[in-house]
């Protein structure tokens, strides 16, 4: 059916991005350390317990800018770099001192809008869109239709995807709504698509606005859906070149 071209994880919620050789999923959740962490700002209201909705955190769609953030964390360490076109990069422990982080991103944040305050994150899952642990599933043949739509090349960082599947028809994706996909040893319960917001406006490298993804989704294919949202149903390994097929 189709191939894994990409892995990627995102270890602050809108705060960056990296890429992945391989990834151990587990049923019932998350990719492991992705949106593990979420910056608070000035209005959050978060317990400190369970997830939250996005509108409680610092997120793209808002702040443009951070959609320039790239990250590498090191697992071992417990410390992660972030990096950024205009202001260069930071290195910190997400659960210590963030200080150098909340210094490092204010430039990022426009002034007439929600500040950051601090990094939280939540007991046993990662804070993913969906009240749901999700992982995100994307198609690089989708991705092209909209470069088509466009008449311009597009990041495919901007859709902010964990697996991105190549061979497969255009929107393909979309249909399969309750199905269980088999992707490398892990499988996957397929349970919504993911709507798209204005984060996918933002350019991942220079964090500007520079592309009318929701108006060309909209007007071109009648829906403001890109990728679809999963739950890991059967543990197991993915790599890239991994098979993918519907069961």
């Amino acid at each position: 059916m189709g191939t894994v071209a990409e892995l990627w994880r995102h270890p602050i919620k809108s705060h960056g991005r990296e890429t992945l050789n391989a990834v151990q999923f587990t049923a019932g959740d998350c990719m492991p350390w992705d949106r593990h962490w979420a910056v608070t700002h000035d209005t959050t209201k978060f317990d400190g317990t369970g997830w939250a909705h996005c509108r409680n955190f610092m997120i793209g769609s808002r702040t443009p800018a951070l959609a320039g953030i790239w990250a590498q964390l090191d697992e071992s360490a417990g410390t992660i770099t972030l990096r950024h076109h205009d202001i260069g990069s930071v290195s910190f422990d997400p659960d210590g001192d963030t200080s150098a982080f909340l210094d490092w991103v204010a430039p990022l944040c426009p002034p007439n809008r929600v500040a950051p305050k601090a990094i939280v994150k939540a007991d046993g899952r990662g804070m993913t869109d969906s009240p749901f642990a999700s992982i995100s599933i994307m198609n690089r043949a989708s991705h092209k239709a909209v470069e088509a739509a466009m008449g311009q090349s597009l990041e495919q960082e901007r859709w902010r995807a964990n697996i991105w599947l190549d061979g497969i028809d255009a929107w393909n994706e979309l249909d399969w709504m309750g199905k269980t996909i088999r992707v490398g040893e892990a499988e996957f319960e397929i349970r919504e698509p993911c709507v798209r917001c204005m984060h996918t406006a933002a350019n991942p490298v220079t964090g500007h606005r520079d592309a009318d993804t929701l108006g060309t989704l909209k007007t071109s294919f009648g829906h403001t859906n890109f990728g679809v949202y999963a739950t890991v149903v059967k543990s197991g390994h993915v790599a890239i070149g991994d098979q993918a097929q519907v069961l």
